[in-house]
């Protein structure tokens, strides 16, 4: 899994989980307040059934992109994915 990958991974995380640390996230980029909130709409209405595996998340909304709100759509762009 690349950088960017592994950072918007643990901002969708950290969205979904409503926790502030975790071991997991310590080591990566949480992202903004305003980038959870971005996507994590998104991650519940179209990766239901993902949600507790980031990486799944992360690849979910991926291959949802065409479906994603302007706001999260912003966030893999500004993460040059």
């Amino acid at each position: 899994m690349s950088r960017k990958s592994v950072v918007l991974a643990a901002l969708v995380l950290t969205a979904l989980s409503g926790l502030s640390t975790t071991p997991a996230l310590a080591q990566g980029h949480k992202g903004t307040p305003q980038e959870q909130n971005a996507c994590s709409r998104d991650a519940s209405r179209l990766c239901r059934k993902e949600l507790g595996n980031d990486g799944a998340v992360q690849s979910c909304l991926q291959a949802n992109r065409a479906k994603l709100s302007k706001a999260c759509s912003k966030v893999f762009a500004s993460h040059g994915m």
